[in-house]
């Protein structure tokens, strides 16, 4: 009888074991420009890491991969995406197209260059779930143009059926107090809003 207990209860645990232990860790892929890799900041401050945090608190299986790189433009990100799914992606956020924005490129090429990036995503995980970060920029290069800046990212999300952010700067923008000396890169105290921002719409795909 000893003995059968002792069997049973190590079935148990083997299956505890498994349960908590065995699970595959999941990714959640942060690809953009410097907003991403967190520009002028000690990486650890970055809102992927902050997020990374929540995800902790959480005690969700996921790890954050941060494949900002500062001065990306899409097409940038279209020519490198092949090497960065170089592992399994379960959640991809895109947070591309300020720069082509800044720099007055075409927006049918800069939409063109957003989508092929996730259909290289869908085409390798096709299981993985995309969210788009919404943005937006100055009428430097005319109203018509930042108008039809900021549809291109609903119009992606439509298309894709994937999650928007709506505005990934949204209460940061624009404030001196959020941002750094450029005004454009969030500060520490900005980093935590634009987190809280992603949060919002991942936290119930977790």
């Amino acid at each position: 009888m000893k003995k059968i207990l002792i069997t049973v209860l190590s079935f148990v645990l083997i299956i505890q074991f498994f349960g908590v232990f065995g699970q595959q860790q999941k990714t959640i892929l942060f690809f953009g420009n410097s907003l991403t890799a967190g520009y002028g900041l000690d990486p650890e401050l970055g809102f992927p890491n902050l997020i990374q945090q929540k995800i902790n608190e959480k005690k969700a299986n996921y790890t954050v991969i941060n494949a900002g790189l500062s001065g990306e433009t899409s097409a940038g990100g279209l020519s490198r995406i092949d090497w960065v799914l170089n592992r399994q992606v379960d959640i991809f956020i895109l947070e591309l197209g300020a720069n082509d924005g800044l720099r007055g490129l075409p927006l049918e090429a800069t939409k063109n260059n957003l989508q092929g990036i996730i259909d290289k995503v869908k085409s390798k995980f096709p299981n993985a779930i995309i969210v788009i970060a919404g943005m937006m920029v100055p009428p430097n290069m005319g109203e018509d143009y930042s108008i039809e800046f900021v549809k291109i990212y609903p119009e992606l999300v439509r298309k894709n059926k994937a999650l928007l952010i709506p505005f990934l700067l949204d209460g940061v923008a624009g404030n001196p107090k959020l941002n750094q000396g450029d005004g454009i890169h969030p500060n520490v105290d900005g980093q935590k809003i634009v987190a809280d921002n992603v949060w919002k719409v991942i936290k119930p795909i977790l």
